[in-house]
């Protein structure tokens, strides 16, 4: 159990670390009110879409990084199996046709709280970006 709370932890703080740097990211492409510079209705939702796209792609790094841990751990045999596991854990979608073994399933858990925290916080980047489109109208 300690060790699935320690390599569950050092998750954690992995995804942090990589939603750290695409928020950052999304900082300095959309701050100092360059969207709001967009003179036009479909550059300001392609702009937004490009947002969604890239916190989506910091999702699949998310769900990359567990799902490797659960190969190198042997809880899962093979990585687009781990992938799917994992995509389908980290979204708390939990679909129940693939399982850990018992003395892995603690970390599921672990990964459903994580995506939990990570889906609030780009959440959070998105409605900002949004409000600032429309507050600027």
């Amino acid at each position: 159990m300690l060790l699935q709370i320690a390599i569950g932890s050092a998750l954690l703080m992995f995804t942090v670390i990589i939603h750290s740097v695409f928020t950052l990211i999304a900082v300095s492409a959309f701050g100092d009110g360059r969207l709001e510079r967009m003179n036009r209705r479909w550059m300001r939702t392609t702009a937004v879409a490009a947002l969604v796209l890239m916190m989506f792609f910091a999702t699949l790094l998310h769900a990359s990084a567990w799902a490797a841990t659960y190969v190198v751990v042997d809880a899962i045999q093979g990585f687009e199996e781990a992938l799917y596991f994992s995509m389908v854990t980290f979204t708390t979608l939990g679909y129940g046709d693939i399982t850990l073994a018992e003395s892995w399933r603690l970390l599921a858990a672990f990964e459903a709280a994580n995506g939990c925290i990570m889906f609030g916080w780009t959440t959070a980047i998105v409605v900002a970006v949004i409000h600032s489109f429309f507050n600027q109208r």
